[in-house]
């Protein structure tokens, strides 16, 4: 994770111009803000095939573009985007592209702390992963469903290993696709393979794998489950015993399973996007008690209150003891916490954020094309164009709050008591 100790936390604003951006470049895509708050950036067009990237009024140098998209700050503050020079595209990182170039590039994902950078690649029609610049050295003719280890040190994907043509059904159900991780395909085959786990430690590889026609089940490090499944969904591991557990369907129900057994007595319409606390004490998942009734489950137990349409974005808290989520309930969101939803309703609301203590819920949320935040039901008087998720400072007493307001950019740091009251 990233430190924020070293963040100016002192209450007050900054402001940054950007509407004049317009004026200065062909057109300006959508801006982005660093993770301190510090930087706002946009993509921008000089002339027709020229594109570069402005953070703070000030372009990336001589540095120019054929085609630049996916721009992103890694968690570490850095800025990188996915850029196409001579027709080869590869990654850029503060302006500095990657020495090594490809067909393609998408996919990119980062390490907790942004120390590494990794992604998807296709080069003569041939599929692998690239970490750091650094692609892996066997390729394969199909590559779906990607992942990075917490440490940031490993990739995998669901690769191709065995060539099937249209008509040899016979092959495809013998099994032509695999894990691989940082590259080294597993021995087994499967029908099909799909998402996929590292474990905290990037010593071991889970995915979702399809056996038959019919049977589903969980493979880790190449050996499949021996409970075969109707059907399964994305495995995830134990932070603290490394134990992998999926959400499985059996008999027409939907429950957990850890390491091929059964994990949860209840049985659920619906059960999916589970995750651990950090300390690796509980477990929480998005279930449906009946059909049409969307809940959180923790440890198997559902949240009495249910929502009609959909609940997504859980997280707990640092300490593990308290669970947030988004729902949404006929045509508006809510943000619901320990099973209780807030009082206001919205047209969108963003995943919600704890204090480091726990103590503290805020989130930014969105009503008639304005934007707001939202700390623990209480609403913050101001009202904006743009907004990014709030961040609380390290100690919880104060939050970042980055907005745009008419034409500027305003980073903004407030005690948390001026939401609360």
């Amino acid at each position: 994770m990233v430190d924020s100790q070293s963040w100016d936390w002192d209450p007050g604003e900054k402001k940054i111009s950007i509407g004049s951006w317009k004026d200065e470049y062909q057109w300006v895509e959508e801006p982005y803000v660093s993770p301190d708050g510090e930087k706002v950036a946009a993509i921008v067009n000089i002339d027709e095939g020229e594109f570069t990237v402005c953070v703070n009024g000030q372009t990336w140098g001589e540095t120019v573009f054929d085609k630049i998209w996916h721009l992103r700050f890694a968690p570490d503050g850095r800025l990188t985007a996915i850029v196409s020079e001579m027709g080869e595209w590869t990654m850029a990182v503060d302006g500095v592209a990657w020495e090594n170039k490809f067909g393609y590039v998408w996919e990119p994902r980062f390490s907790s702390d942004g120390a590494s950078i990794a992604a998807a690649i296709q080069q003569d029609m041939k599929y692998a992963m690239v970490l750091n610049g650094t692609p892996w050295e066997q390729m394969f003719s199909n590559m779906t469903y990607f992942a990075l280890s917490p440490d940031g040190q490993h990739t995998a994907g669901a690769v191709q290993v065995e060539n099937v043509d249209s008509g040899e059904i016979h092959k495809f159900q013998e099994g032509s696709f695999t894990a691989a991780m940082d590259g080294n395909p597993w021995d087994a085959r499967f029908v099909n393979v799909w998402n996929l786990a590292i474990s905290p430690d990037g010593q071991h590889l889970a995915a979702e794998v399809r056996l038959n026609l019919y049977e589903y089940t969980i493979a880790v490090d190449g050996v499949a489950w021996p409970t075969r499944y109707t059907t399964v969904w994305e495995p995830v591991f134990n932070p603290t015993t490394g134990a992998v557990v999926a959400p499985v369907r059996e008999k027409g129900q939907w429950t957990m399973a850890e390491n091929g057994n059964t994990l949860w007595d209840q049985r659920f319409v619906q059960a999916w996007h589970q995750m651990f606390s950090p300390d690796g004490s509980r477990l929480a998942a998005i279930v449906a008690p009946k059909y049409g009734r969307w809940t959180v489950a923790v440890d198997g137990v559902a949240w009495p209150a249910t929502f009609t349409k959909l609940v997504t974005d859980v997280v707990f808290s640092p300490d593990s003891r308290r669970i947030a989520a988004l729902a949404k309930d006929d045509e508006t969101f809510r943000v619901v916490v320990d099973g209780s939803p807030w009082s206001d309703r919205w047209d969108m609301v963003w995943k919600p954020v704890f204090s480091p203590d726990g103590k503290d819920v805020a989130a930014k949320v969105e009503k008639n094309g304005q934007y707001t935040f939202v700390v623990n039901d209480r609403v913050w008087s101001g009202s904006v164009d743009a907004a990014w998720e709030p961040v609380f400072s390290p100690d919880g007493k104060h939050l970042m709050v980055r907005t745009i307001e008419s034409g500027e950019y305003v980073r903004r740091v407030m005690p948390v008591s001026e939401i609360t009251g």
